[in-house]
């Protein structure tokens, strides 16, 4: 298992667990933003510190937990195929920008409307919704500040858009 210590930087951290930012996001609304962000080189201990996070082995306990949290939120392309073929009712949403959506695309994904946040948030909380990119991570960011807001039926589509193509669909190209 992993050891994290206070005085660990940020980037220390997240060299031993990658979804900490993520984790620290959900949970305490910290890292998500240039207003509540911090620093590669700042300690836990500073970042607990400014944003008043009074018990840093909470905090601790939080980023070691973060992978399982990754791991439970984290759908694999043959069960959204499944959704989609059973006519399920939720969302499919493509966070890629435009042009790189337009290299590659799976036809039920809705684009994300990046000029219109107000869109999603206002969604039902409970509402399934899978986001999906080129290989996972940047939808399992999506993902987890859906999560941190409290929508508690998100899902980030596992591998992305090149495991639909290896798994569902190798019609769509590899980029």
């Amino acid at each position: 298992m992993a050891t994290i210590t206070p005085d660990m930087t940020m980037q220390q951290i997240l060299g031993v667990v990658p979804a900490a930012q993520r984790a620290l996001f959900q949970r305490y609304h910290v890292g998500g933003c240039s207003s509540c962000g911090f620093q590669p080189t700042d300690t836990l201990a500073q970042v607990c510190r400014d944003h008043n996070l009074l018990d840093v082995n909470e905090v601790v306990q939080t980023i070691l937990r973060a992978g399982e949290t990754d791991a439970h939120c984290q759908v694999d392309v043959t069960q959204v195929k499944a959704w989609l073929d059973a006519g399920e009712d939720f969302s499919l949403i493509d966070v890629r920008p435009p042009d790189e959506a337009a290299l590659a695309r799976i036809e039920a994904a809705e684009q994300l409307d990046f000029n219109d946040s107000g869109k999603y948030m206002s969604l039902p909380k409970d509402r399934r919704i899978v986001f999906h990119c080129r290989s996972g991570v940047r939808s399992l960011d999506v993902a987890s500040y859906f999560i941190g807001h409290g929508f508690t039926n998100v899902w980030s589509m596992r591998g992305g858009i090149l495991a639909w193509s290896r798994e569902v669909d190798p019609s769509i190209p590899q980029y």
